[in-house]
């Protein structure tokens, strides 16, 4: 009977131990894998399923499921998750870009993990950390910089009779200085602007160390000198008649691609676009984008987004070890980005790479993007706060009164009056 009751026992203990077994199987099987959104399946899907890759060489186990979707899309997405206060239906990782990150991250609080003790912000560029910076506190895995150049063809304007030189750490006003001399001589303009696209307006904000709002995230606009600076500058454009009017991006792009300018000033990711009219090869160079005001600095900031983890995400553990594995530690990562997809990164350590160093022959050997990156180190940080794109349409769409006649402290008096009813 002993004998008996001993198999039994053994055989249930057996049993037990393979169901036990079989449950931890299970639950390793049930490992969620890491959900990121985000769009531009050329650029950010493309380094992140790289970064996967990547990761997956020492994490077999991890699995990723990167989905793709129009950027308006992500973001209505993600405010429909998160206002619904559901943790259902919502990624480990997003992209969000810097100019939103404050309005989800004030919006939705405790939605996002605070990764101040995680990644080390110290190693990226000061003006991208601080988009993300809420009462001391990091939410974000910065990415790509928006770093700004003016970029420029030296063969035309050598006909003009402008050397390099004449080009280095200029003020906007020399610009338009130079723009006007450059069309007596030529017949055509310098280069190509809408009057209603606030892109331009920002770059020279921020190499005023302004924005649209102070230091607290209040609109900061009727006493504003930087904002006032900079619309005299474009009313400049447009009363000497310096800027080729342009619609949209094709036509943007295409007034350098089809040698009507020969110059743009905008944010690092522009190169591949100038890129693309290879018969230009050799003719191109960048300096320092113009700076507003004798007391700015020639160093500047155009778009650019970050990563965000999901604080109640399934996979958060896993998706902050991967961020700071890759993106927050691996050079090598930066420098196959950069030669890949023209990501140039704002993690400081990858600028001094192999890649970063290498001269580019479309530049006429410039090491162009180790000369952007010493720009990049300069950026003034800026509170861009919760409502960027509001301000700016505040301020286009207040400009046509300024350009026929309307008085400076008027228009800035109808630009705050406009902002504040739209956020308050």
């Amino acid at each position: 009977m002993k004998k008996i009751l001993s198999v039994i026992l053994l055989g249930l203990l057996v049993g037990t131990s393979l169901f036990a077994s079989g449950e931890a199987e299970a639950k390793v099987e049930e490992k969620s894998p890491i959900t990121i959104w985000a769009w531009d399946p050329n650029f950010n899907i493309s380094i992140m399923k790289d970064a996967a890759a990547i990761y997956q060489k020492s994490h077999p186990d991890v699995e990723f499921n990167i989905v793709e979707m129009a950027k308006a899309d992500v973001e209505q997405k993600l405010h429909t998750n998160l206002a619904a206060r559901t943790t259902e239906g919502l990624p480990d990782i997003v992209l969000i870009e810097d100019y939103n990150g404050l309005k989800y991250l004030n919006s939705y609080p405790g939605q996002f993990a605070d990764l101040s003790d995680e990644i080390n912000q110290n190693d990226f560029l000061d003006a991208k950390v601080d988009v993300a910076k809420v009462d001391g506190k990091y939410y974000s895995m910065p990415f790509d910089s928006g770093v700004a150049g003016f970029f420029y063809r030296t063969d035309m304007l050598k006909q003009a009779g402008y050397s390099p030189s004449d080009l280095n750490n200029i003020t906007w006003d020399e610009f338009c200085d130079i723009a006007k001399d450059y069309k007596e001589k030529t017949g055509n303009y310098f280069f190509a602007n809408s009057k209603s696209d606030g892109g331009l307006f920002r770059i020279m904000l921020q190499s005023n160390g302004s924005w649209y709002f102070d230091d607290d995230g209040n609109p900061y606009i009727k006493d504003n000198k930087s904002v006032a600076e900079a619309m005299r500058i474009y009313k400049r454009f447009i009363d000497e008649d310096l800027a080729l009017p342009t619609n949209g991006w094709t036509e943007w792009v295409g007034a350098i691609n089809d040698n009507k300018v020969p110059t743009i000033t905008t944010g690092v990711w522009i190169i591949g676009s100038i890129k693309a009219a290879t018969e230009q090869s050799g003719d191109w160079a960048v300096a320092p984008c113009p700076r507003l005001s004798e007391d700015g600095t020639n160093a500047s900031n155009l778009g650019g987004s970050s990563w965000y983890v999901l604080e109640n995400g399934k996979s958060k553990a896993d998706a902050i070890d991967f961020l700071n594995s890759i993106y927050g530690s691996n050079v090598d990562f930066y420098q196959d980005i950069l030669v890949k997809n023209g990501a140039m990164g704002s993690y400081i350590p990858a600028f001094k790479g192999a890649n970063y160093s290498k001269a580019d022959e479309f530049f006429g050997g410039q090491k162009v993007y180790e000369i952007l990156s010493q720009y990049a180190e300069k950026i003034p940080a800026v509170n861009v706060g919760e409502y960027t794109y509001e301000a700016d349409a505040a301020v286009m769409g207040n400009m046509e009164a300024y350009y026929n006649g309307q008085s400076v402290s008027e228009t800035l008096d109808a630009i705050s009056a406009q902002l504040n009813n739209n956020i308050l």
